[in-house]
């Protein structure tokens, strides 16, 4: 194993020193939420990281796992649709993508020769585009 995945191992209430009250009788995405951030990354699945992602929880650690994936297949699927993966990571608030220039870089890299495509499916890549990096 190379030891620059061994964060992977860990879970988010860990890597972020941060353990969130017992959420109580709430909605489901909630506890849902709550209790993958128990869970170690490298037990994630798409829709465990779309579900993180789209509620904006973890995305330090979560953009680059969805990178990885988004590199295997750029419309990775979770529960929803094809792509919703990439649907919610471009939707990730742009001060983010402002702070993590590499991560942008990435995205970028992925999708700049594939827009046309990206579109077909009606996703929106405004809030990305407005963090340019280039």
């Amino acid at each position: 194993m190379k030891p620059e995945k061994i964060w992977q191992q860990k879970t988010l209430e860990v890597l972020e020193k941060n353990a969130w009250p017992d959420p109580g009788d709430t909605a489901m995405l909630i506890k849902q939420c709550h209790a993958l951030r128990k869970r170690p990354l490298d037990q994630f699945s798409t829709e465990n990281i779309r579900m993180m992602i789209s509620q904006q929880i973890g995305l330090t650690y979560l953009i680059p796992l969805a990178l990885d994936v988004l590199t295997k297949d750029l419309f990775a699927e979770g529960d929803f649709f094809e792509g919703d993966l990439l649907k919610n990571v471009l939707e990730v608030d742009t001060s983010f993508w402002n702070d993590n220039k590499e991560y942008w870089q990435r995205l970028y890299n992925l999708i700049d020769h594939r827009r046309e495509e990206i579109h077909s499916h009606k996703f929106d890549t405004t809030k990305f585009d407005r963090a340019v990096h280039r």
